[in-house]
């Protein structure tokens, strides 16, 4: 007998049954979840405790001092920058894969989305390799008499790096709200002698308004908490300055421009907040209709440009570099520079402890998030959504003045690595589980428990065999990004203990960065499969 038909056995020898002991909720699940939640933002409290007992002199004057003042507005700028600029690359570009005559849209809009398998670090090697005093381009242009090209440090170089691997986030949430766009109403501002702009003005544009900010702030975000590309085109935002401060053992001034960084975020938070709540009430069309195609006529070539020099910008030249990386990976570098397999193995064992123990305490959370029923339910499952939107390079810092202080042995460590993982991408494994948790009939459930399973039992039963596609997607995720990250990473290792980010960090470091083709591209390769995972999610 399959699952599902034991369960809807259950169910019918249940029908009629009166029971009350299934609705309520297990107090101690409430305890429980509410206790891991505290224990994940524990990192932040302390960061903010350790603040507290520094003089209020010392505060102020390094709050007030230049070097706060000058990273906070490259900060802002920064965030700024990469999000308008993203938006006017990302919301054209649906608008062409979604609405217009376009050719090849399928292939346009695969290769749109693909820049995020791509670690901005990554593009950010890339491109300094490539467009860098010494790179590619200087190279070919050197026989023509060209000596000298634009420095791709700086501001302009980290907006451009930055916009071409984020702008997706822009690309797909507003492709999202025009493919759920009743069509009809287009129509019927045309028939009113709208010109197509005037209704694009008028009705498309309040419409997708909200995909358009969702995907915006997204990109805000991960700008803001981006540290390998400001480090790398060296441009001094917060997280490169934390960083900076914390390997000079400035401990203060790390802590102070932490939780500057810290109230940013969650000020972007708040807004997201606020704008997902907003689109609860949203209306979606339930039909197929979509306004007509529009013909693009004789801008159908240089829209095709666009897409085009965005994918090779995006995918090729990255792609092209490091393959070249690799073709001349036969240079002699010293022996401590030799990739073998020790990186890798320490990889997968990290990402693959971070995603169990990720299972482990998201399942809790989901299932109080999705069935609760009190004001508390939903309170767990949002503190953990807060590691989430932290940076890196915070939860890194906070966890070292954690471990020095009241666990001095675990100080470098595995254990706070993890748990630094863990901090981070715990909201992977809670937004699959629950998802999948609200699919399943809550009369199963009922029917387990009428006929005499306990809680655990009816859930061991009934819920876990339901969700375990949902579990695993939510491991799979985990497994991924924590193989892409680089501060906490870099800061909290054992010494000694190298990964393949770690590993890709030291070889640029050294200059040869022909033996980080390798590692790059397998790097590459773990991004892809977690784009393989988010489509085939979506499509469930």
């Amino acid at each position: 007998m399959g699952a599902s038909d034991r369960f809807e056995q259950l169910r019918e020898q249940a029908n009629g049954t009166a029971s009350d002991a299934s609705s309520q909720t297990p107090p101690v699940l409430t305890v429980v979840t509410i206790a891991l939640s505290l224990l994940l933002v524990s990192p932040l409290v302390w960061l903010a405790i350790h603040a507290s007992e520094m003089p209020t002199a010392r505060i102020v004057g390094l709050l007030t001092g230049e070097t706060a003042s000058s990273v906070t507005i490259n900060t802002l700028v920064l965030v700024t920058a990469v999000t308008g600029v993203s938006i006017l690359v990302g919301v054209p570009l649906a608008i062409l894969t979604v609405q217009t005559d376009l050719p090849f849209r399928r292939f346009w809009t695969v290769t749109s989305a693909l820049p995020l398998v791509v670690p901005s670090y990554i593009g950010a090697f890339a491109f300094v390799s490539a467009f860098g005093p010494r790179g590619e381009l200087a190279d070919l242009l050197a026989p023509f008499g060209v000596e000298q090209i634009p420095p791709i440090f700086g501001l302009h170089g980290t907006v451009l790096v930055l916009t071409l691997f984020t702008y997706p986030y822009v690309f797909l949430t507003t492709r999202a709200s025009l493919l759920s766009f009743d069509g009809t109403v287009v129509e019927a501002a045309r028939t009113l002698n709208h010109t197509r702009w005037e209704a694009f003005k008028r009705v498309t544009f309040p419409q997708i308004a909200p995909g358009i900010a969702a995907g915006a702030l997204l990109v805000a975000l991960y700008t803001l908490s981006d540290f390998g590309t400001p480090a790398i085109m060296q441009y001094d935002v917060f997280t490169r300055m934390i960083f900076t401060e914390q390997q000079a053992r400035n401990l203060d001034s790390a802590a102070v421009l932490s939780i500057l960084l810290l109230v940013m975020a969650m000020g972007i938070l708040g807004v997201e907040s606020r704008i997902s709540a907003g689109r609860d009430g949203a209306y979606v069309s339930s039909g197929d209709r979509r306004p007509g195609t529009i013909r693009l006529g004789y801008w159908k070539l240089p829209a095709t440009l666009f897409c085009a020099a965005i994918a090779t910008l995006c995918l090729a030249l990255p792609i092209g570099i490091l393959t070249q990386w690799l073709l001349r990976s036969e240079s002699t570098a010293p022996g401590q520079f030799t990739f073998g397999l020790t990186p890798i193995l320490n990889s997968v064992g990290l990402a693959a402890a971070a995603a169990a123990i990720c299972v482990v305490v998201a399942l809790p959370i989901a299932y109080l998030a999705a069935r609760g029923d009190s004001g508390l339910s939903s309170l767990p499952e949002r503190i953990s959504y807060v590691g989430y939107a932290v940076p890196g390079v915070v939860i890194g810092l906070s966890l070292i003045y954690l471990a020095l202080r009241f666990v001095p042995f675990l100080y470098q460590s595995v254990i706070v690595l993890v748990f630094a993982y863990v901090v981070r991408f715990l909201p992977q494994a809670v937004g699959t589980t629950e998802s999948s948790i609200l699919q399943v009939d809550p009369s199963y459930i009922e029917a387990a428990r009428s006929l005499g399973y306990a809680p655990l039992s009816a859930f061991r039963e009934v819920v876990l065999p339901l969700v375990a596609p949902g579990i695993a997607a939510g491991a799979a995720l985990v497994f991924l990004t924590t193989m892409k990250e680089l501060p906490a990473t870099l800061m909290l290792r054992p010494t000694g203990f190298e990964t393949i980010v770690t590993y890709i960090w030291l070889v640029r470091g050294a200059a040869y960065q022909g033996q980080a083709a390798v590692p790059a591209l397998i790097l590459v390769g773990v991004s892809g499969l977690s784009m393989l995972i988010i489509l085939r999610q979506e499509r469930r």
